[in-house]
């Protein structure tokens, strides 16, 4: 990796550079050649929430009949609206399993607004309303419809876990560099941002016949799912016919289009402040998109006094 990776965005108020984000991007041309290599992206990363694709594809690929909403919903990172949680508790009643059986820990909704608002109706933090409490609603029902263990779903030797191995280094060609575990208590698998590009790139192209082309499907048909009302994978998804698009924490994105063209991006630092901005501009410049939605992701005020007198913009 280089020492000091390229400045991908900067904090500007008042006319004022204050602060620099610092990270690496690759994008993929439709035939997969490299069209834009900027720091290190054949250094393996934790893709975060950005591997979930992957994850629903293992649950598929374990012998789970799961479609629409539900598989959307198994790649997500929800932001805890009613609508979600309400499909996360009918996915444990339909397996008979309880909301007791998550081993992701107790949270509050993703979201700001729906954290008020689940604060302000009396509820405390909980194992449904985590951000991957469908992903964990689907790993458990896989379980159960394999015949594999309940209470060890999460353990990296059990048989799912190795079913998702196994699907990531299929999908993006590289093999898993480390495990570790991911803030919701599954096992965190590293790849390349190249490989993470790669992958999406095979989501993208993949025939609706097979369990990445299912999962594809199922999150481009139902985005709300995959992130909420107030989410940028969700907008984009959503605005752009045939994207695949999925953050992960610490400002991981991966992405495709239809014809195969992908990027994959993190921003050094985490900042998911960031994240929006740099998307923005490398779907605009580097794979050709407009739409007003780069627009609305891109756009990330920088506030003083409750007022924009600043924003974090792309810087490259």
């Amino acid at each position: 990796m280089p020492e000091i990776l390229p400045v991908l965005a900067e904090v500007v108020r008042s006319g004022f550079t204050e602060g620099q984000h610092r990270g690496s991007l690759v994008v993929l041309a439709a035939d997969g050649s490299v069209i834009c290599a900027l720091g290190d992206p054949e250094a393996p990363v934790f893709p975060r929430s950005a591997n979930k694709p992957f994850q629903a594809s293992a649950v598929l690929r374990s012998g789970l009949e799961l479609a629409g909403e539900r598989l959307a919903l198994a790649a997500a990172s929800h932001s805890g609206e009613g609508f979600q949680l309400d499909l996360v508790r009918t996915m444990l009643a339909e397996h008979g399993l309880a909301e007791s059986h998550l081993k992701c820990p107790a949270s509050l909704p993703l979201d700001e607004e729906e954290a008020e608002a689940f604060l302000a109706a009396g509820s405390t933090r909980t194992p449904l309303a985590m951000d991957c409490s469908g992903k964990h609603a689907a790993m458990l029902a896989a379980c159960r419809a394999g015949g594999w263990p309940v209470d060890s779903y999460l353990d990296p030797d059990h048989p799912l876990q190795k079913l998702v191995r196994e699907t990531l280094e299929e999908s993006t060609g590289d093999p898993v560099a480390h495990t570790g575990v991911d803030g919701c208590g599954a096992p965190l698998m590293a790849v390349s941002l190249t490989g993470l590009a790669r992958g999406y790139r095979a989501l993208a192209l993949a025939s609706p016949q097979t369990p990445e082309g299912r999962v594809a499907e199922a999150m481009r048909a139902h985005p709300e799912y995959v992130g909420g009302t107030r989410r940028h994978d969700s907008w984009l998804m959503r605005e752009l016919p045939g994207a695949v698009s999925k953050m992960g924490a610490e400002a991981v994105q991966g992405f495709a289009l239809p014809d195969g063209r992908a990027l994959a991006l993190k921003i050094e630092d985490g900042a998911g402040r960031a994240l929006g901005p740099v998307l923005a501009r490398a779907l605009s410049v580097h794979l050709g998109v407009s739409s007003p939605v780069l627009e609305r992701i891109g756009t990330v005020p920088v506030l003083g006094g409750g007022v924009r007198v600043g924003e974090v913009r792309a810087a490259f």
